[in-house]
């Protein structure tokens, strides 16, 4: 029927932007035949438009031309889990694949729930999911997708051996793609393709008895999901997901839980409207992907890191672009300034210096992961974490790598240093102390993952965790000293003033608690979960919400003062600097406000 193509938009001269492209070849004699199919990539593309989600491709055009029709998406750097399962040798690990799910999970719950009316994929199945470079998830090809009206039947369309009795009768609803999604799981924990097998067979072929290092509670999720009558499986993939993470927790696997934090992120951001506000920019610069970092503001310019893979160079009191560098990957890392270098890291598992005037490299280094944690810069060294597990100390003057600290996960929390010790927690739940040598001091476990950044005041360590408690340890011995609970985990990272400590949590809240004894001072309500970091300024409390709105609150009360809206999550910290607040959302811009 047609091709997928890569290719550049030559819209952006200066840049390259990547998209795909997928073309139609309407060759058939058959009128009602061409229509159906027309019917079908137009339904795709209609689709599409409405949908904004990390696991969905976006969509930037439609068109036809000399009758061949073509879609402008979302270019995704990966493969489909088919090519995936027939390159890996032996099983995929168990961890792998729930994790995956869980993702699944996220963006079926997210077609489900769609208003006005829901979404059924209609054929879920490894080579319409494709993972990215970041090893997540992306549902692709929504050709037989449809608008679900209860009562309404349809053609029997789907793929054999993922699809369940009822779609064979033309039915469709939620509980088809929470079959497929378990056909899916079955496959790749047995790689045994359903497609070669009778319909509805998957009983006969049980996962542990074709692999037996799959748990028997995975084995019972899928089992569940692949239940013959639609009313036996899970009614839900919302039902479904949290029997997964169930499955994660008693298996203690240590990722899941970030992963599920990132999916929660809500994705709808319309670009095309302006959000009304009383507050007006001094200026706003739009990038070409999501901001998720947190800016530096340094000698007049503004550098921030965003997904589009650069780094980029403003005029701080203008917006005025001045230089961009590339890298590989996506960056949500902060810059850091030392002796006329910008320092950061990239999902392409590098770090750069760059020229901080001219953004021209002068080194860079390799670690064995991703880099989402930015460095900080102490005795002549960047220390700087990554997703290999690995504490980094670079040597500034040799530009090489002087020693490295072991954890037993991706560290995608910022260290701290003090005059004595470095602090930096990571993915497995370990809040880690070591000394400038690398030696090891102390370890402090948590349930979860710690990607929150710590802070070390008056001789006491404070940190958040995705296990919903917020930590006050002794800075030198890693003892507790304090619990606080919150009703969901946090990834944001405190900061302090009169003793006060402020911090945000998944629960929607921003909270402000006494340092010296954990009580609460207050807390203030946002309209989703607090993903960002707050920061002080004067008697100001500022902080990003995922609900896409910059709080600006009475630090000593909690009372609002003014909050200004963008089009997406705020994920990072806002920077102040001169009366200006600079931050970045994740629709693609870069703002200054005045304070």
């Amino acid at each position: 029927m047609g091709s997928v193509y890569r290719a550049r938009d030559m819209h952006f001269v200066n840049a390259v932007k990547l998209v795909a492209v997928k073309e139609m070849i309407n060759q058939t004699r058959d009128p009602s035949l061409r229509q159906n199919m027309l019917v079908n990539f137009e339904r795709e593309a209609n689709i599409l438009v409405s949908l904004n989600h990390p696991s969905i491709p976006k969509i930037f055009d439609f068109f036809e031309v000399n009758e061949r029709y073509y879609l402008v998406l979302e270019f995704i750097d990966g493969k489909d889990l088919e090519k995936y399962l027939a390159d890996v040798k032996g099983f995929l690990p168990e961890e792998q694949v729930i994790g995956w799910a869980i993702e699944m999970c996220n963006v079926l719950e997210f077609l489900h729930s769609h208003k006005p009316e829901p979404i059924i994929f209609r054929d879920v199945k490894p080579s319409n999911i494709m993972v990215n470079r970041n090893d997540h998830i992306v549902l692709i090809d929504f050709g037989i997708a449809k608008v679900f009206k209860v009562g309404q039947k349809g053609t029997m369309i789907g793929t054999e051996g993922y699809a369940p009795p009822e779609q064979y009768r033309g039915e469709a609803s939620p509980t088809v793609d929470i079959y497929a999604l378990g056909a899916t799981l079955h496959h790749l924990l047995t790689k045994k393709d359903p497609r070669v097998e009778a319909p509805f067979t998957f009983s006969e072929r049980p996962i542990r008895q074709i692999n037996p290092s799959v748990s028997t509670e995975l084995e019972a999720v899928v089992n569940t999901a692949l239940a013959y009558n639609a009313k036996d499986r899970y009614p839900t993939a919302s039902a479904m997901k949290e029997a997964l993470i169930a499955v994660a927790s008693r298996k203690g696997m240590p990722n899941f839980s970030n992963r599920v934090v990132s999916a929660q992120l809500p994705q709808q951001v319309n670009l095309s409207l302006e959000p009304e506000s009383d507050i007006k920019p001094l200026w706003k610069f739009e990038c070409e992907d999501e901001i998720r970092a947190t800016p530096l503001i340094e000698g007049g310019l503004a550098y921030i890191g965003v997904y589009d893979n650069n780094v980029y160079a403003l005029d701080a009191n203008t917006g005025e672009f001045r230089w961009k560098f590339p890298t590989d990957g996506g960056i949500v890392s902060q810059p850091v300034l030392a002796d006329g270098k910008l320092l950061f890291g990239s999902e392409d598992k590098h770090v750069y210096a760059v020229g901080a005037r001219n953004g021209k490299e002068i080194w860079k280094v390799a670690t064995g992961g991703a880099i989402r944690s930015s460095g900080r810069v102490a005795e002549g060294h960047l220390f700087i974490g990554s997703d290999d597990g690995y504490l980094y100390a670079i040597n500034l003057t040799a530009n090489k790598i002087s020693w490295r600290v072991e954890t037993q996960d991706a560290i995608r929390s910022t260290p701290f240093i003090t005059n004595d010790f470095i602090y930096f927690g990571s993915e497995s739940g370990e809040m880690t102390c070591c000394d400038f040598r690398g030696t090891v001091k102390f370890r402090f476990q948590a349930k979860r993952a710690i990607t929150s950044s710590p802070l070390v005041s008056n001789g006491r360590l404070f940190f958040a965790s995705v296990d919903s408690t917020f930590y006050a340890l002794d800075a030198k011995t890693g003892w507790a000293i304090w619990r606080f609970r919150m009703g969901k985990g946090s990834v944001s990272s405190p900061c302090i003033a009169d003793g006060y400590l402020f911090f945000g949590s998944a629960d929607n809240n921003i909270y402000c608690v006494d340092g010296g004894n954990g009580r609460e001072i207050w807390r203030f309500k946002t309209d989703h979960q607090v993903s960002g970091s707050p920061a002080i300024y004067r008697d100001n409390l500022i902080c990003g919400s995922a609900d896409g709105n910059l709080y600006c609150l009475d630090f000593k009360t909690g009372r609002e003062r003014w909050k200004f809206p963008t089009r997406g999550p705020i994920t990072g910290t806002p920077i102040v600097y001169n009366d200006v607040v600079y931050f970045g959302s994740v629709d693609h811009t870069l703002y200054a406000l005045p304070v």
